[in-house]
């Protein structure tokens, strides 16, 4: 068996899979534990699984990876990574194979898998727009151009990317300030839908876990873009317009991603632009309700599945931190500090374990979320995202 800590001692290592036995051992394994460790600067994802804290070992070949996330086949097998180079590979998670990989752009920047698991869409910088695939194959579907201005002969950059009920997706244009749904019928070209004035650059988007808003972040402008898609004729609605009150923001050195959205009960977690705070929004009917200072510039703000507890973390230069924020108080219950490049954090199901990524010391930490004990330190090379299977059976991830 592998060791407890083994980076490629496990079933999946490369040379271990030339056996006959080790490829039936990790067919039975189930998948529903499973989860890749991103390993940016190799160009490599480890896989692992949350039972036992292992790794099972390494899938290389994987291009750039400088901005890699990852969506999962409905039945958690295949893994499809979005690397920033074009990139797209179908992982066997099993087998611990590229099962297909194509380069279909210059510069990719997410993607989403429909509801069906029939179609992975990816997000694209270069050239703007969304190509959309077949899962089995990887063949091309539909390509969507992110045209806009006069004769359309502008190219917008695609940010964003989420997926819908009924094989849809919505997804924001950075430069031309749009957000636009498309369905993919299983016959015919895309249906899109487009909403202009949406705001000034769009940085990000996500859908809230029912399915019913997108809520699209604003680098431009203080304020979030929303579209009830309920009552998409209601166009886009701004949420928060102002909360920055005039204040001069602070410099922004990365980006929040609001796809690690925190939803806890009727509050949203959402990190401000250029301010060292969460903003906590009420779902029912988006207004303000309070504040958490934080350490830094928030990137990720991530509630445990029950919505006790946000755990958050920070921008360069205080990335070395993560705090908790309790949701009932709105006050920061806990903080560690785990070394420079804390890039990411990943909850298991049920919220007992959080994993979170140090990229400057090469290693995933594991956490109990009650005790707040580390429970494990993986190995890693310059870890940055980590995507577990479960992500398969919930909207918009």
């Amino acid at each position: 068996m592998a060791s407890r800590r083994g980076v490629l001692g496990g079933l999946l290592a490369a040379g271990a899979l030339a056996g006959g036995d080790a490829r039936a051992l990790a067919a039975e394994r189930g998948t529903g534990d499973l989860g890749i460790v991103v390993e940016r600067a190799s160009g490599s994802v480890q896989v692992v699984e949350t039972t036992g804290r292992t790794s099972l070992g390494r899938i290389a070949g994987l291009g750039d990876l400088s901005h890699a996330s990852a969506v999962f086949s409905r039945d958690g097998r295949h893994a499809f990574v979005f690397g920033r180079d074009g990139g797209l590979s179908k992982l066997d998670l099993l087998r611990g194979v590229v099962a297909k990989r194509v380069v279909q752009a210059g510069n990719s920047i997410g993607g989403a898998i429909s509801d069906d698991g029939r179609l992975v869409a990816v997000g694209n910088y270069e050239p703007g727009g969304v190509r959309v695939f077949d899962t089995e194959a990887l063949a091309p579907v539909a390509d969507i151009p992110a045209a806009y201005g006069p004769g359309g002969t502008a190219r917008s950059k695609v940010v964003g990317l989420a997926d819908l009920p009924g094989r849809g997706f919505a997804f924001s244009l950075f430069d031309a300030g749009e957000i636009w749904i498309a369905a993919v019928p299983p016959d015919g070209p895309p249906e899109v839908r487009r909403f202009r004035d949406a705001g000034r650059q769009p940085y990000d988007g996500f859908v809230t876990p029912d399915g019913r808003h997108y809520i699209a972040g604003l680098f431009g402008e203080d304020g979030l873009a929303r579209i009830d898609l309920w009552r998409p004729e209601l166009g886009v609605r701004r949420v928060l317009q102002g909360y920055g009150r005039g204040e001069e923001p602070l410099p922004v050195f990365k980006m929040p991603h609001l796809r690690g959205w925190a939803v806890a009960g009727e509050l949203v977690f959402l990190p401000a632009i250029g301010r060292h705070e969460l903003l906590a929004v009420d779902r029912r009917d988006w207004t303000e309700r309070g504040r958490v200072p934080t350490h830094g510039q928030p990137v990720f703000a991530v509630a445990r599945p029950d919505g006790r507890q946000v755990w958050v973390n920070f921008a360069h230069p205080r990335n070395d931190v993560v705090q908790v924020v309790d949701t009932q108080s709105l006050q920061v219950a806990h903080a560690f500090t785990l070394g420079r490049g804390v890039m990411h954090l990943e909850f298991t199901p049920r919220g007992e374990q959080v994993w979170i990524s140090v990229r400057d010391s090469n290693r995933v930490e594991v956490f109990d979320t009650r005790s707040l004990a580390r429970l494990d330190s993986l190995p890693a090379e310059s870890p940055s995202g980590i995507f577990l299977t479960a992500r398969a059976q919930r909207i918009g991830f």
